[in-house]
Parts: structure tokens; C-alpha cells; sequence
């Protein structure tokens, strides 16, 4: 059953094309990819998807309910949440309070209980640190819980924003070039990470400019170029893909 369903999806500005008539399906379970050159409009069809920008033609539906035209946080209030190609880190604030940050969609209390503190919102608070902590470890950063997130290494900073996008319990997650800036060991414990990720039980949507990524760890892949899809199948199908071959990857890749 599809979770993600996008139909003749089309992005227009100012009389440039980012995105042509794309249909997209993304299994519930799945682990699918999205790749292409720069400038092939991968980054345009996730802020569609994500609700950061309306499409100019075309439907999009989660869960099956069609979200084309509702807005970001009610979109991930559904379960749809998504980290971004440049990192997002809050300034002034430890690891572990950027991934408690994360927990706000599914938390409640407001003005009056902020400054009575009820006993309800005590407890409340104690379970979002644990549960902050909790992913700090899955992506292996629970010894830097109480450092300055502007401290951490690039690499870590990306696996923190994982985490921080965990901890808004998605059922979809969409994530924008994870593998961005990081070494081949970085990639590594990324790979493993975004796969046991999928084990939970989360969907996953990625967009990569790491082919090898990709291909090692998505169930399917789909390409785009010039804002079209050009071809959608399997790690194996998409390598021998004579398009593909011709846009992307390369003689080489296609032998590989």
C-alpha cells in the first residue's frame, strides 16, 4: 500500500520548470530514493511534498488524505517530517535539548501549566529526556548529550538532526542529502542508521547525491533530470538503466 502518493506533481517559477508532471508512490515500509544531478529538482519536489512550497499543478496524499494545499506543521503533525539539506542546529542549546525540541508536535501544555508546572507536565518533561537520550544512543551520540550542539563535528551534526527529526515520531521521514559533507565512515554508520530506522517501522524517503548510498540501501530508487522522472526501479535496474547511465551515472557505474 503506498503511504506517499504524488500525481503529475509540476513546479513552476517565474516561467521556469523545476518540476514536470511527476507521479511518485512510496510504499508504506519502504525505503526509497530519489536521485539526480544538480539542478534536476529533487530539493523543489520535497518542499512539495513537505508542504514548504504549494505545487503549481498536481496532488499530493499521505495516508491517504490529500495534502496538496495544507500547511507544514499540520502535514507533520500527520507524521510527515523532514530534515534539510543545509543543517538546522539551535544555537545556545545542548545536543540533548536540540532533540528534545523535536518532541513539541507530540507534547501538550501551554501558558498557564508553563508557569504552574503541574504535576502532569514534571512528568512529562522526564519522559521526553529520557526518550531524548534514548535516541541519542541509537545514532551514537549519547556521550555528547550535554555538549554545545555548535560543537559537534559536521558529521555528528547531521546524525543529531536525525535524531531530532525521530523524536517527532514520524511515519514518514524525508530526508534531503543526508550523506552531504560526510567522510566514508561517516556514510557507513549513516547507512546503518537510515536502515535501522526503516526496521521501526518508519518509511523513509531520501534524496542522495551518494549513488553508492543509495543503491546499498534503498528498496527502490527514482531519477530525476531536467525536473522529470525518468526512470524508477530497483538499485539493479535503475544502475543498468540506459537513461540513467546517460544522466547520471555514468559508463562506469552502470558496470560496477
Amino acid at each position: 500500500m503506498a503511504l506517499l502518493v504524488a500525481r503529475n506533481l509540476t513546479k513552476h517559477f517565474d516561467g521556469l520548470t523545476a518540476n514536470s508532471n511527476i507521479d511518485l508512490e512510496v510504499p508504506e515500509g519502504s525505503l526509497f530514493a530519489i536521485i539526480g544531478p544538480n539542478g534536476a529538482g529533487k530539493t523543489t519536489l520535497f518542499n512539495m511534498l513537505s508542504g514548504f512550497l504549494r505545487p503549481t499543478a498536481g496532488v499530493i496524499e499521505f495516508a491517504g488524505v490529500e495534502i496538496t494545499a495544507m500547511r507544514q506543521h499540520k502535514i507533520a503533525e500527520m507524521g510527515l517530517i523532514r530534515t534539510f539539506q543545509l543543517v538546522q542546529i539551535f544555537q545556545g542549546m545542548s545536543v540533548a535539548e536540540n532533540v528534545e525540541v523535536g518532541f513539541h508536535l507530540r507534547t501538550r501544555g501551554g501558558i498557564t501549566s508553563a508557569l504552574l508546572r503541574p504535576r502532569w507536565l514534571r512528568r512529562q518533561e522526564a519522559e521526553i529526556r529520557a526518550k531524548a537520550r534514548e535516541l541519542l544512543d541509537f545514532v551514537g551520540l549519547g556521550q555528547q548529550a550535554e555538549m554545545n550542539a555548535e560543537l559537534l563535528p559536521y558529521g555528528q551534526q547531521r546524525l543529531l538532526e536525525v535524531a531530532r527529526a525521530m523524536a517527532a515520531e514520524p511515519r514518514l521521514l524525508l530526508l534531503d542529502e543526508p550523506a552531504a559533507g560526510l567522510n566514508t565512515h561517516e556514510t557507513d554508520a549513516l547507512a546503518k542508521i537510515i536502515q535501522q530506522i526503516n526496521a521501526r517501522g518508519v518509511t523513509v524517503l531520501l534524496i542522495e547525491h551518494d549513488v553508492g548510498l543509495v543503491t546499498r540501501i534503498a528498496h527502490r530508487i527514482a531519477v530525476l533530470d531536467f525536473g522529470c522522472k525518468i526512470a524508477e526501479g530497483t538499485p539493479e535496474e535503475i544502475k543498468q538503466h540506459p537513461d540513467v547511465i546517460a544522466a547520471y551515472l555514468g559508463t562506469e557505474a552502470a558496470h560496477a
